[in-house]
């Protein structure tokens, strides 16, 4: 569940290994978070704790206790052989590793050797978390308001849902440990442990150990559900529900800790209205120093590929000036709670997705269009270890990509385009096989759900539209085909030419106002402009294109496929000339047009260029 926040475009270099040979590419990184938030190094004094209700007090005690006990074979065990890997795991340097870099610089050499395993193994520094306590203080970063909120008292119950794979067994527990102590315990009817096929023995025999001395004082307390193979977390959050039982269940990653009054403000909104999902609002657990970070309140969206991320909240919200009041969210970021009968008949999660990423923005999708709403609540607070890296997938991207292809088929309509836009993939026989959505088309007839554009108009307006793009992909000429229009380093605005690697710096958007988009395809209203490409005194700049209209530039250009690139106000050729100072023996230029041609990959259904 990692997910963006509103950023500006920044320049990093990278090395990739393509195949037999190094190719060193530029690759111009976009998306670093802009927001500056409160980190919390040290709690001055303990949260207090809610006080446990009598006719269950016993039970929940009981439990902690025995998670305590649990603790301290944890502690017995820190110098154990990490899980996996052998001496080539530790091979980075410790000076290179960013697990060093804010953290561990008293360790010795051999602890810091241990630490960077279990850092490569967990995604997340596995060494700290099994010194740190499994009921460790956590701020209340609640907004005021929300400590002098009543609830009912007769709320339902809820089930607990915590997915994972090999994860530290430690923050396993303290995820259980945080939702005992700080859920009421007459919520909470049971927790769901759902390991998708961990390779890691601790989780089998420790882990299992907890579970029945806890059941055998609560019997079903805990339930615990093993995949016999891999299935990944969109499979295994369903898996979870199915074994619920609760009117409620709430589905997390297995590396949270609940914060004071989470569940009261979610069950209430659900009580309410059964056909609301809600997403909690998500702190930071630093993966290296274990800091909670606060985030500041947010609404949950997407981009073009479909890559959750953080939004400010809507105009209506601010404008109420009540920062506990719960906030529209056009998606989730994929931890989330809802009714238990309404998630089946909404349809559940997609099973046809595969391990990670883009169910998330399926199912707010899905709700809104179909009758339903998502909400963020303000008052529910939990935090969450977004990993350095994700140890359960070496290709995230090809997941994510597949699965946003499965979205943009079933939900979106005219507007699907903008997908294989975003991700530089032909519309038509795109090689990626999507598997079979007939299901998902027939649930959506079946439900009678509204389209996507009255998504985009009603819910996520701040969605930008790429309507008039007419053809995309990465843009080469004839003269020298293995190099590529590229949008160069973000700071100088200057394009360039550079080896093709098609990736988000070189994709190029031609638009029937003949605009030349450069770069990535801002995703909302809120985000940088886009960059065009422009004629400045004879020379190919890339300026944000409403500045560029506002100030009348030279931003339009004639261009067919296999023809000419010509300013329409200069009547100067984008061309190639020769250039010894250019790594590649050549560099764009704007001068009188001498024949040279230009090609664009893609072009959209139904357009002609």
């Amino acid at each position: 569940m990692a997910c963006t926040r509103r950023t500006k475009t920044l320049v990093s270099t990278c090395v990739i290994l393509s195949g037999m040979t190094n190719i060193v590419c530029l690759l111009y990184v976009g998306w670093v978070t802009n927001y500056i938030a409160n980190v919390y190094i040290k709690v001055p004094e303990p949260v207090p704790e809610k006080k446990l209700e009598e006719d269950n007090k016993g039970e929940t005690l009981r439990i902690i206790e025995r998670l305590d006990r649990l603790e301290n074979v944890i502690n017995q065990h820190i110098q154990e052989t990490p899980p996996k890997g052998g001496d080539n795991a530790a091979a980075e340097s410790f000076s290179d590793s960013s697990l060093f870099a804010h953290w561990g610089q008293d360790l010795s050499p051999e602890s810091r050797r241990v630490a960077l395993k279990k850092f490569q193994y967990y995604g997340y520094n596995g060494y700290l978390s099994d010194r740190l306590s499994l009921d460790r203080p956590i701020p209340d970063l609640r907004p005021d308001g929300c400590k002098n909120i009543s609830y009912p008292t007769n709320l339902p119950q809820v089930s607990i849902v915590f997915i994972f794979v090999n994860e530290a067994l430690s923050v396993i527990l303290r995820s259980i440990h945080t939702a005992i102590q700080r859920t009421p315990s007459h919520l909470l009817k049971e927790i769901i442990l759902v390991d998708d096929n961990s390779n890691n023995e601790e989780l089998k025999e420790s882990l299992l150990d907890f579970v029945e001395e806890t059941n055998s004082q609560r019997p079903g307390f805990i339930k615990v559900v093993r995949h016999s193979k891999q299935e990944g977390l969109i499979r295994s959050r369903v898996s979870g529900w199915r074994a619920a039982t609760a009117p409620v269940v709430a589905l997390f990653d297995a590396h949270v800790e609940f914060n004071t009054g989470w569940a009261e403000p979610i069950l209430t909104r659900i009580k309410e209205d059964r056909t609301r999902i809600i997403s909690p609002s998500f702190d930071n657990i630093k993966y290296d120093t274990f800091e909670i970070e606060e985030y500041p309140l947010s609404a949950q969206g997407f981009d073009w590929e479909l890559w959750c991320r953080y939004l400010n909240p809507p105009k209506s919200w601010w404008n109420q000036a009540n920062t506990t009041a719960p906030i529209r969210s056009p998606a989730l970021i994929g931890c989330f709670v809802v009714d238990r009968e309404y998630f089946e008949e909404i349809g559940l999660l997609d099973e046809g997705m595969e391990v990670y990423g883009g169910e998330n923005v399926e199912l707010g999708v899905r709700v809104w269009q179909c009758g339903g709403s998502v909400e963020v609540l303000p008052c529910a607070r939990i935090a969450h270890i977004e990993r350095a890296h994700k140890p359960y997938t070496e290709d995230l991207t090809a997941h994510v990509r597949r699965n946003a292809l499965r979205v943009a088929e079933v939900w979106m309509d005219e507007f699907k385009s903008h997908v294989y836009m975003a991700w530089n993939i032909p519309q038509e026989d795109s090689g990626i096989d999507i598997g079979d959505i007939s299901e998902r088309k027939a649930l959506r007839k079946r439900l009678q759900c509204k389209t996507f554009r009255w998504y985009l108009v009603n819910v996520y307006s701040e969605m930008r539209m790429y309507t008039d793009t007419i053809a995309y992909g990465v843009l080469k000429n004839s003269l020298k085909s293995d190099l590529c229009l590229d949008q160069g380093p973000d700071t100088d605005n200057v394009p360039i030419l550079y080896i093709c690697h098609g990736m988000t710096p070189q994709n190029v958007y031609y638009t029937s106002t003949q605009w030349l988009h450069v770069g990535v395809l801002s995703p909302t209203i809120d985000d940088d402009d886009n960059k065009c490409l422009v004629d400045v005194n004879s020379r190919p700049r890339l300026i944000e294109c409403s500045y560029a209209t506002a100030k009348r530039m030279k931003l339009h250009w004639l261009f067919t496929q296999g023809g000419s690139i010509q300013n329409r106000k200069s009547k100067r050729c984008l061309e190639l000339v020769e250039s010894s100072e250019s790594e590649f023996g050549y560099q764009l230029a704007l001068q009188k047009c001498t024949g040279q041609t230009w090609t664009i990959t893609h072009l959209l259904t139904g357009s002609s260029l």
